[in-house]
């Protein structure tokens, strides 16, 4: 059976864990060679053996996505190695519990730089390498890209900076006529280790769980994978008529 991205080459930044990782597999096992990148070099590492492990093709480039010095060794090391992209994931991202009168300048600057900053770098560094033959690019926001949350200022800001940012990509490369695709995706609580580590900063990692499932209507929360078959769905020609929209994953949170 041929995969839904067969023969396709995807990059996917902060792909060491949580949903990087889920999204780097399963598109690995639907066919696509992957180029793996994370600033954890051990963590990224195992990604791409697990990859390799599986029988596809993987890459790993260590990786801070918030430097700009970083992406044109990245995506030059993608085109030696496979000659094109076809699927840019820009997932790496941060999340600061605190409100705005706990938020630090800094703070606020760390999570504009890896949540917002990034994205932007990935987007404008993949379009030079993908517009000579088309493609996908996916950007995570979050639900609180789209509502506020108290404990988590400047994550929302910055997530809300991808949403739109992500129009405006799409926008540019339709009117371009780069054949580039452009869209967000807006998870609600899946649980990763920085879900865990989020809800730990607030209090017992217990308590805050059951508050958290309990505003998801479905009754519980998300897993990596519900998330990475979103990517997948983007990634693939199944999803050639959508650019500039916003797929949210939430299990019906942003419905009550």
């Amino acid at each position: 059976m041929v995969g839904r991205v067969q023969g396709k080459v995807a990059l996917v930044t902060g792909a060491g864990m949580g949903l990087g990782r889920a999204a780097s597999l399963l598109l690995a096992s639907e066919g696509a060679s992957v180029a793996v990148t994370d600033i954890d070099e051990a963590s990224g590492q195992d990604t791409a053996r697990m990859i390799a492990d599986g029988g596809a093709t993987s890459i790993f480039l260590q990786q801070d996505v918030s430097h700009e010095d970083d992406w044109p060794p990245v995506m030059q090391a993608v085109e030696q190695r496979f000659g094109r992209l076809d699927v840019m994931v820009n997932n790496a991202g941060i999340a600061i519990a605190k409100n705005i009168e706990e938020t630090t300048i800094d703070d606020w600057k760390r999570t504009m730089a890896v949540n917002l900053d990034g994205v932007f770098l990935g987007c404008k560094h993949a379009i030079s390498l993908m517009k000579r033959s088309g493609g996908s690019i996916i950007n995570l926001s979050s639900i609180d890209g789209i509502i506020g949350e108290a404990d988590l200022a400047a994550y929302c800001a910055s997530k809300g900076g991808v949403r739109t940012l992500t129009k405006a990509v799409a926008v540019h490369c339709a009117e371009a006529r780069y054949g580039i695709r452009c869209n967000s995706i807006h998870p609600g609580y899946i649980w990763t280790p920085q879900t865990e580590k989020y809800l730990t900063d607030l209090g017992s990692v217990e308590v805050e769980k059951a508050k958290a499932t309990k505003r998801h209507p479905i009754g519980f929360l998300g897993e990596p994978s519900d998330v990475a078959y979103m990517v997948l769905y983007l990634a693939s020609d199944e999803s050639r008529f959508v650019t500039g929209a916003e797929m949210v994953v939430d299990g019906g949170y942003l419905a009550v």
